[in-house]
């Protein structure tokens, strides 16, 4: 979670340097190049400051999200945000293992899914031992959870 919240940082440092330093240098630049109704570099940059804006809104609101995550309210013994859990999918007699993160920490291929898709709606608030049948897009899957590492396990 804190390696999420400084990516975040990051990028609203670099986007905050850009809207209040770089962007208004060009402005200026492109304003003294004279009639500003068909000055092409003028009105980009004004466009991709209105684009910066709107994104630094959008990492901030994302980041107040994020700083109100209560770790105390995060189960110990289900699965919830920063659980690490091994399945075994009923259908395909298969284990998997899927850690639930937030939308930003999201790797398909690295078994990373979002609390809010499908498999991990499902597997929310479920305990080893639990079966689920959990509706995707390729139809209807049946999981039994047989391994379960929440986060207060993971960050010791």
């Amino acid at each position: 979670m804190e390696e999420l919240k400084k990516k975040l940082q990051k990028e609203i440092s670099a986007l905050e340097n850009e809207l209040r330093v770089e962007l208004p240098r060009e402005i200026l630049r492109a304003r003294a190049h004279g009639d500003l109704s068909e000055n092409a570099e003028y009105h980009a940059a004004k466009e991709r400051q209105g684009y910066v804006n709107a994104r630094l809104n959008q990492l901030n609101a994302r980041l107040r999200d994020l700083s109100m995550i209560d770790m105390a309210t995060i189960p110990r013994d289900r699965v919830g945000l920063g659980s690490t859990v091994v399945v075994l999918d009923v259908d395909k007699d298969e284990k998997v293992k899927y850690k639930l993160v937030t939308s930003e920490e999201v790797d398909v291929a690295k078994g990373m899914i979002s609390t809010s898709s499908p498999i991990g709606r499902g597997l929310l608030g479920k305990r080893v031992g639990d079966s689920v049948r959990i509706q995707i897009p390729g139809g209807v899957r049946e999981m039994e959870i047989i391994e379960l590492t929440t986060i207060h396990q993971t960050e010791g």
